[in-house]
């Protein structure tokens, strides 16, 4: 059980953005799933996929479990949206997205409050020793912003 109330608002904080970033994704139909922000910028799909790498990296990142779907990176980290792409359907990523969101809340959820502060392990002891801003509570803050910045995305969509 979670007694730090700082923690606790985050963590609420973090579900609330999910399921405003799920709901978002659930209203558009496989079809418009294509549709691009704006011209010239990333498609809904692109969004979507971006997403659920961003938050399976989450898992190994804070020391949390292992990958689930190291395959999208290769779609939607290394290399910028493009049509050409053929991409995985829009079906499978919802779920995908759905899958990865489920295991890193009941992830977050596990973690002791003391151990948010922690480093994550894209840091090293030397290097957090400098930097101890560096920890996986600031980790799950910049990716809060993450998902404001495409959820603003989403809401330049013209249907």
């Amino acid at each position: 059980m979670n007694t730090n109330p700082l923690l606790a608002i985050t963590l609420s904080n973090w579900d609330s953005q999910v399921k405003r970033m799920t709901t978002a994704f659930d209203n558009y139909k496989d079809e418009d799933m294509y549709l691009q922000v704006a011209p010239g910028r990333n498609r809904i799909i692109y969004i979507l996929g971006h997403m659920t790498a961003v938050h399976d990296m989450l898992l190994p990142l804070l020391g949390l479990g292992e990958r689930r779907y190291p395959n999208l990176d290769e779609f939607f980290i290394t290399h910028p949206d493009s049509p050409e792409t053929a991409l995985p359907m829009p079906g499978e990523l919802r779920s995908y997205w759905k899958d990865v969101n489920a295991a890193v809340s009941a992830a977050f959820r596990e973690l002791p409050p003391e151990q948010w502060l922690e480093r994550h392990t894209m840091v090293t002891p030397e290097e957090f020793e400098k930097e101890p801003h560096r920890n996986r509570f600031n980790v799950l803050l910049s990716r809060l912003t993450h998902i404001s910045y495409h959820l603003g995305q989403l809401a330049l969509v013209n249907k």
